[in-house]
């Protein structure tokens, strides 16, 4: 027998060594695979501390508690569980070709990534449908949206998701099957036919991203006439009442631009993917494509709360007070943060 090949199989592992059809192990070591493991760890940790940062400071400042801001702290909720649960796993499975976490775990693990993505997705719909009404009717806007109509279209945004999870998941075998390798044991390989991904790219990508640059982009022909009526209206109008909505109209299209580009970066960092999956006629969860592309869809739940730390005063102030330990004086909920009229 060649030494090398002796040397190889000597060295064999198995994920689960106790049992007979255990799955072969192959971790990946060097210095690029230990770079790679300390980059996505810090990414991950980042992720969950930032969109922590936001939950906290809507859920407790009551300046906070507005419609747009709730829709904010969906958002955020979506992303925490992608920093939570779905990057580490991911990390995992880059470093180790073992399943760790059982049956359960192989079940459960894409109903979260799928919802979280999908929540992901419908509460930035719900943003652009919310910055719509403030821009293009801002006299009524009070009256239409208010804090529990939000609330309720928050929930039944996140039911309609894990429903439409669920049913392909679970009920729909002709579409899509999760599936543990009968091979080995220690293996969770996720299996979508393509018909499941054309069903997927309409429903879940194609008319919510066709609803959101519709109304963005009435938002900001509109914004571009307010912006001239604003001009005129400060400079020359005498009627005082007037002129307050007009630069409260102003505020609300600065609030849809910055919103916006939270919206547009999302779908920047999801197009790709779906466009590389419709190239196959078979994709699994071990396919490189799939991780990369997979990876730049987590990395936009890094990146929401940060855009948040560049567009919004609210969100540098509510941050300082909750990281001095000020937040827990009793009269933080009440603290002013300066925020920006949106």
């Amino acid at each position: 027998m060649d030494v090398t090949e002796f040397g190889q199989n000597n060295s064999l592992q198995y994920c689960f060594p106790e049992f007979n059809s255990s799955c072969r192990k192959e971790v990946q070591t060097g210095p690029a695979y230990t770079l790679l493991f300390i980059v996505l760890s810090c990414v991950s940790v980042f992720t969950v501390f930032l969109n922590l940062l936001v939950i906290i400071s809507i859920s407790h400042f009551k300046q906070l508690h507005t419609p747009t801001n709730l829709l904010i702290l969906s958002l955020a909720v979506a992303d925490l569980l992608v920093g939570l649960f779905v990057m580490p796993v991911n990390i995992m499975k880059l470093i180790d070709t073992c399943w760790y976490l059982g049956d359960v775990g192989c079940s459960v693990y894409p109903v979260i990534h799928f919802v979280s993505g999908s929540s992901s997705l419908f509460s930035s719909v719900f943003i652009a449908v919310d910055r719509y009404i403030a821009v293009c009717d801002p006299l009524h806007y009070t009256t239409r949206i208010t804090v529990c109509k939000t609330a309720l279209l928050i929930i039944l945004g996140w039911s309609f998701c894990l429903f439409y999870v669920i049913i392909y998941l679970y009920f729909n075998e002709h579409l899509l099957q999760i599936q543990i390798s009968t091979r080995c044991y220690g293996e969770c390989v996720l299996v979508i036919k393509y018909s499941w991904l054309l069903v997927d790219l309409v429903v879940m990508f194609l008319v919510p991203c066709a609803i959101i640059l519709t109304l963005y982009s009435i938002i900001f022909i509109v914004a571009r006439r307010q912006g001239k009526a604003v001009r005129a209206v400060t400079t020359g109008a005498s009627n005082k009442q007037e002129a307050n909505v007009s630069i409260a109209s102003s505020s609300d299209t600065k609030a849809a631009k910055k919103l916006g580009t939270v919206v547009f970066v999302y779908l920047a960092c999801w197009i790709p993917f779906h466009i590389t999956s419709l190239s196959v006629e078979s994709v699994t969860s071990l396919s490189i494509v799939w991780i990369a592309f997979g990876w730049l869809q987590l990395i936009n739940s890094s990146m929401n709360p940060l855009m948040y730390a560049i567009f919004y005063s609210w969100f540098r102030a509510s941050t300082k007070y909750i990281v001095t330990g000020r937040i827990f004086e009793n009269s933080s909920s009440r603290f002013h943060l300066f925020p920006e009229n949106f």
